[in-house]
């Protein structure tokens, strides 16, 4: 009982100390508004990757990042590219993973897996030897592999928002196209869609909301974030918008909670997002299961 109430106390503390916090200082201000971002285009994007079964494409983009952003760090700091942005490597790398994963799939899909895991592995090492050769701070590798919100400014605030409001206006703009390719490719060539030239731009939208969702989680943590608040929405809704909607609503709901309550003990956010949303999913799916096995012995 008295770990209890003393965990209880610890907690609300925690809360009280962060929402305080949040009025007064701006990088938590600017945390909470790139959760906010970021969770619109996740819900959007997140929900065609979970129902389309492109995970692991989206996985093996989000591992390539790490590639673009080492090597625009490396840039920056080595050679006096000042202007070079990391999130600007990120997505030029992941636009070209997007492409190249995109044609094989299309083209030679037997050969899908191995390219799949082939541009994981070298994305991630291409990343880490870049950042290793760097000069600076050794702490950007943690950083990118596990998020780092809390150092978002407002320069990255209008990026996010540039790139959340491209993902979002194109994933609702050919909503119809991309519902008929998610679930019925045969049936969405026989009504003269281009099959090809949407599944390609679902993988690019893929590619920009990863870049985004790196942000706040990291590269490691970003298909759980891209995932988990899908597959938790999916046992409530019935139809792909709802999913959407409900899917950021559940992102806004896990990034805003998982900073308040690293805020305190001085936790990483991103790995506290990503608890937060797996702990929620087990519950969900254990709840669910729960209830349909005494819906069956219900006389």
């Amino acid at each position: 009982m008295n770990i209890y109430w003393h965990t209880s106390l610890a907690f609300t503390s925690g809360l009280a100390e962060f929402f305080q916090a949040l009025s007064k200082y701006e990088f938590l201000q600017n945390a909470v508004w790139a959760g906010l971002l970021v969770s619109v285009a996740g819900g959007v994007v997140g929900t065609y990757v979970v129902v389309r079964r492109i995970i692991f494409m989206a996985g093996s983009i989000a591992h390539c990042v790490l590639g673009g952003i080492g090597a625009a760090l490396y840039l920056r700091r080595a050679h006096g590219w000042e202007w070079l942005d990391p999130i600007y490597g990120a997505v030029a790398v992941a636009l070209l993973a997007a492409v190249i994963i995109g044609w094989v799939s299309m083209k030679a899909k037997q050969r899908e897996d191995t390219v799949i895991g082939a541009m994981w592995a070298i994305g991630m090492a291409a990343g880490i030897l870049f950042i290793s050769q760097t000069p600076g701070y050794a702490e950007d590798l943690i950083s990118y592999l596990f998020g780092s919100i809390l150092m978002v400014t407002k320069a990255d605030l209008w990026i996010i928002a540039v790139l959340d409001a491209v993902v979002v206006l194109l994933g609702l703009l050919f909503y119809k196209q991309f519902l008929a390719v998610c679930f019925d490719e045969e049936f969405a060539r026989t009504r003269g869609i281009r099959v090809e030239f949407y599944y390609m731009l679902l993988l690019i939208l893929t590619a920009l909301t990863v870049v985004l969702l790196v942000r706040v989680v990291g590269v490691i943590l970003v298909i759980a974030l891209l995932t988990l608040p899908v597959a938790v929405a999916g046992q409530f809704a019935r139809r792909l918008w709802q999913m959407m909607i409900l899917a950021a609503l559940l992102t806004v709901l896990f990034t805003s909670s998982g900073l308040a309550l690293s805020y305190g003990p001085g936790l990483r956010a991103g790995p506290t997002i990503i608890m937060l949303s797996g702990a929620v999913y087990l519950l969900v799916i254990i709840a669910s299961s729960l209830r349909r096995r005494f819906s069956k012995i219900k006389p």
